[in-house]
Parts: structure tokens; sequence; C-alpha cells
């Protein structure tokens, strides 16, 4: 199982740290991998979920550990080209990551292949994915892992 930070956060939303870089930083440290939201204007890649706010280099996107949510077209193209785990999705069920995955939409039905995305906003009978990216991942890991070691 793959748990991914909704962009940086571990424990709850933090509104005003996420996607910064040291949230990133500070999820990544902890194990997970992170959802982060990028844009790409005047040649720079640039993070931020509503805005862009946090300038950055291109090779902070090349991380194993990040999944490149492109926020415009040219954010999508550039990532494409450097070679960045990236995918672009607005309100669709389902979209394909550059590495295969199906990021799909909270309440969308689950595959081998999914990564569940918020999972907290829709109660699932049973999580079975790949992967599942929250703003509690820390709660998704416990959950999961104190559950496999006690089968």
């Amino acid at each position: 199982m793959i748990f991914i930070s909704h962009r940086g956060n571990i424990d709850g939303p933090h509104p005003g740290l996420e996607n910064s870089p040291k949230h990133i930083n500070k999820a990544i440290n902890t194990g997970f991998d992170v959802e982060i939201d990028v844009w790409y204007l005047d040649g720079k890649f640039i993070l931020g979920h509503d805005s862009p706010q946090y300038e950055i280099d291109g090779k902070f996107l090349l991380n194993s550990n990040l999944w490149c949510h492109a926020k415009n077209i040219e954010a999508l193209n550039n990532m494409l080209s450097i070679g960045a785990h990236c995918f672009w999705h607005q309100e669709d069920f389902v979209t394909l990551t550059s590495k295969g995955f199906i990021w799909t939409y909270p309440g969308v039905d689950l595959t081998h292949r999914s990564i569940c995305v918020l999972p907290e906003l829709f109660s699932y009978s049973k999580i079975e994915c790949a992967g599942i990216c929250s703003d509690e991942i820390t709660r998704y890991r416990r959950e999961i892992c104190d559950k496999n070691n006690s089968i």
C-alpha cells in the first residue's frame, strides 16, 4: 500500500502550510509520498493550490516520492518533458498518472491500480487499492498496518 500525504498534510489539513517545500519535505522525511499542486508560469515551476505561491527548481519535482498534480496545461507539458511523476484532473472521476496509476475521485469505485483520494470524504466499506492520498495519512497508515499485523 502506498501512503500519500495530500499537499504535505499528515495529521489533518494545514492550509497555511500546504504545498510549501518545508511541509512537503517534512512529510517525505516521515516516510510518506506527497501529492503536490504544480503551476508553470513564465518558464518557472511554482507550487500552490488555488494560486502559485512557492517557486521551485524543476529538479525538486523529480523526487520519486512526489505525485505532481498539474494546475495548468503548461505544468503538465513541462513536467512530462522533465520526467516528473504527474497527472492532470479537474473533476474527472479518474485520471491516469504518468506512471500508470488511476487517480480516483472520492467515492468512485476502486481497482488494484487506484489511488483512493481523500477517503475521509466518502464512506468506503472496504479500501482495496494501490494507495491512499489523505490529509490524515498517518491515521490510515496506522489503521492498515495495525489491521495487517493482527491477521
